[in-house]
């Protein structure tokens, strides 16, 4: 039988797809969602022994607005805030209910409403982003305009003011956020995790610990008594690219196979678990067989999230 985490009401798992790429400029990763659920994502939640409901939001590229000129720096504002808004009550509904929610991306500015909706529903919750990137720059300090880059300021509450995200509340904590796995870091990035001292893990780290010391170490810091519930929002560029080569912006050097899934496993065995975020698969870069090896891992990262091991 599942384990099911004490924050849970039952052993139901809302699987939401959200295919989306209005965050970045490379299309494909919109694909990432399907290509998940035709791997059978679905049917191995269930046979770990979890009731499943899926929405796969299909329809969602009707949100796209008629205009959607760049606004204060930012590229798709109002297309990016419209898939979000309505992402977020969908999560909030379903965790609300007592349900483990496994999101499945779509490029990460979904993170804004994965996040939003789990603190809705999960006050206390506390964060681990995985992932190369930090994706905290704001508005005023993006060089791109992505908003992929920026769904962490909006949160925390330091993007300057933006009329098209004025929805986002800054649920946030800095003392509730960790990062494993960084190692592409703008500098304006490095400032603001200084600045706000969030706990944050680079390779380095991975490196010089290990994973397993890590992981303590980052929940040591956001969740010390081990009573929060947590929330994992995994970006697959955070795996090495020869493990999930098939993503937008992969950076040499990354958590292996075994890293990755150790740091879901670890999570999971705490009991404490109540949200995923499996982001940035793109099914539409790199050649079939890169494409099924990171479809795949996407899977299987998921599955370690919802009880699955080796023993």
């Amino acid at each position: 039988m599942v384990q099911v985490s004490k924050f849970l009401k039952s052993s139901s798992v809302s699987v939401i797809g959200v295919p989306f790429s209005g965050g970045q400029p490379r299309g494909g990763v919109e694909e990432g969602p399907v290509h998940l659920v035709e791997h059978g994502i679905l049917n191995q939640l269930e046979e770990l022994g979890w009731s499943v409901e899926y929405e796969g939001n299909e329809q969602i590229e009707s949100l796209r607005p008629k205009e959607d000129p760049d606004t204060l720096n930012l590229k798709q504002p109002k297309y990016v805030s419209a898939v979000t808004r309505h992402v977020e009550e969908q999560i909030y509904q379903s965790a609300k209910e007592g349900k483990f929610v496994l999101t499945l991306g779509g490029d990460h500015s979904v993170g804004i409403a994965t996040v939003s909706g789990i603190l809705r529903a999960h006050p206390d919750a506390c964060l681990i982003w995985v992932d190369a990137h930090a994706d905290i720059n704001t508005p005023a300090s993006t060089d791109s305009g992505n908003v992929h880059g920026c769904p962490l300021s909006f949160l925390i509450g330091i993007a300057e003011h933006h009329p098209d995200f004025e929805w986002v509340q800054p649920l946030l904590k800095a003392d509730r956020l960790t990062y494993i796995g960084l190692r592409d870091i703008d500098e304006g990035e490095k400032k603001i995790i200084r600045d706000l001292g969030i706990k944050a893990f680079s390779m380095h780290h991975v490196d010089k610990y290990g994973i397993g010391k890590v992981v303590d170490m980052a929940l040591d810091h956001v969740n010390p008594k081990r009573e929060l519930p947590i929330h994992l929002s995994f970006d697959v560029d955070a795996l090495d690219p020869s493990v999930a080569p098939s993503t937008g912006t992969p950076v040499r050097g990354g958590l292996t196979f075994r890293e990755g899934h150790y740091i879901c496993e670890a999570l999971a065995e705490t009991g404490l678990l109540v949200a995923t975020d499996i982001m940035e698969v793109n099914p539409t870069l790199e050649d079939p067989n890169s494409v099924y090896q990171t479809v795949q891992v996407g899977c299987s990262l998921a599955r370690a999230c919802l009880g699955e091991t080796l023993l």
